[in-house]
Order: C-alpha cells, then sequence, then structure tokens
C-alpha cells in the first residue's frame, strides 16, 4: 500500500526535510509540498487523492489548525489523516480535537518521522481492509456467547472484559474504552457503531450519539445524566425514549 502525502510549512528548510524523510519512506509518495495553508487548500482542491497531510501549525493568513478544522473530515469523506509538524508543543490538545492522526514536535529526526509513518499506514490497513463475509447466525448471537472483545490499540489487538468496561466514548473514527481496572482509557480505532454491534444489547446500551453504557456500572440517573463510577454521561433525546424504557425495569 502506497500513501500519496503532501507537505505545508511556512519554512522553507523544514518543508524540504519533511519532503525529503516522505520521500525516502518506500510506503509514502510525495505529490505536493506547499509554503502556505492557503496555498496547500488549493491544491487540496486539484489533486482529491491525498492520503496524509503533513502540516505546520504556525503559518500566515490561515495556520495549520484552522485548515485541519476546514477539512474536518464526516462520514465517508476523503479528506486526507493529518499529522501535525510544529515546534510548539502547547498545540497538542488542539491536534487531538481535530483527530490528527499524529503530532510531530520539531526538531524530530527519521525515527520520530517514521514512527508517525507507520502509525498512518497502520491506520489505512485497517479502515481499508475489506468486510468479512456475513455468515449464518448460530443459536446465539457473538456478543452475547462471549464475554470480552478484541480492541485494535496502536499496533495490537487488545482483549477487553466486557464486565470490565465501564462506558465508551466515540471521536470520530476513534472511540475511548473506560473500565473499572484502568484510570486512562484505551483509545482504540473503530467507530462508535461498529463497537456497538459488537457488544451485547443486554449489558450495553447506546444513550447518546457518542455514549455507550455498561447497564451493570450504572450508579443513578437524574436530570439528563447517567452517573458511572463518579463519570457523568448524558442523555440525549434521540435516545431517552429507549432509556426510560429500560429505568422502568427498575421500578
Amino acid at each position: 500500500m502506497t500513501l500519496n502525502c503532501i507537505a505545508v510549512d511556512d519554512e522553507p528548510l523544514a518543508l524540504r526535510l519533511v519532503a525529503s524523510f516522505i520521500e525516502q519512506t518506500p510506503f509514502l509518495k510525495l505529490v505536493g509540498t506547499y509554503n502556505s495553508a492557503v496555498a496547500a487548500l488549493r491544491g487540496l482542491q486539484q489533486t482529491p487523492a491525498v492520503d496524509v497531510l503533513f502540516l505546520d501549525i504556525q503559518m500566515p493568513d490561515l495556520n495549520g489548525l484552522e485548515l485541519a478544522r476546514i477539512l474536518d473530515r464526516g462520514p465517508g469523506s476523503a479528506s486526507p489523516r493529518v499529522i501535525f509538524t510544529t515546534a510548539f508543543h502547547q498545540y497538542a490538545l488542539e491536534g487531538y480535537k481535530v483527530d490528527a492522526l499524529d503530532y510531530l514536535l520539531k526538531p524530530f529526526d527519521a525515527t520520530d518521522f517514521e514512527r508517525a509513518a507507520r502509525k498512518a499506514q497502520a491506520y489505512f490497513e485497517l479502515v481499508r481492509r475489506p468486510a468479512p463475509a456475513p455468515t449464518a447466525p448460530g443459536p446465539a448471537s457473538a456478543a452475547e456467547a462471549q464475554d470480552y472483545l478484541f480492541l485494535k490499540v496502536e499496533y495490537q489487538l487488545v482483549r477487553v472484559a466486557l464486565q470490565d468496561i465501564l462506558y465508551i466514548e466515540g471521536l470520530k473514527d476513534y472511540v475511548k474504552v473506560y473500565r473499572r481496572s484502568e484510570a486512562r482509557p484505551l483509545l482504540s480505532l473503530t467507530s462508535l457503531k461498529a463497537l456497538e454491534e459488537k457488544l451485547p444489547p443486554r449489558r450495553f446500551m447506546r444513550v447518546h450519539r457518542s455514549f455507550i453504557v455498561a447497564l451493570d456500572q450504572i450508579d443513578s440517573v437524574s436530570r439528563g445524566l447517567i452517573q458511572v463510577a463518579g463519570h457523568s454521561v448524558p442523555i440525549s433525546d434521540n435516545y431517552r425514549a429507549a432509556f426510560e424504557q429500560y429505568l422502568n425495569g427498575w421500578k
């Protein structure tokens, strides 16, 4: 698999460095370089088949974060994935908010660049993998029959016990899985809808476009919020009726 890439940086030396790293990476193909986000935006309109955008943040007129927001990837979008290249670490949180694939802090070397490139490669290998052929249903669904699932985390599959899950938050192409056993959530490359289909409906319920809760982990419900192990999970109007029907079983 070859990934088409462009590099954007208003510093000529930095732009040449990123371009050279791309050209030295066998599975990457450089299809354009730009010295401004405005020029890159015009170039993307003419060259739509771009997979990865290596993007500086601090640039005049239009900065990298603003360009990333313009290219914000909705469902089914073919916009490129962004890897930020910047000297300013304070933008890391903003990069996360725009769903950046990675964040390279200048000055970075070939090893740092290859790590980010491998992450992009792993992402596209996963999303472009053919869907498995449907199988005939057995006496019980896979979700009902097993008490665990496997999640793609970085470059490995991690086994997660269903009884350990508190709730799940959807973030575009990723989900954050909050567990009883760990303080930090797992970040997995999948959609909330795809994960919902793998979970047994008797134990998990979608209560918001961005949240699924483990029903046996709910501590309390009040004013449109579900309390789960000290965390507050919102209930949206679209899912309220189904959840209230479930609550009727508590009475």
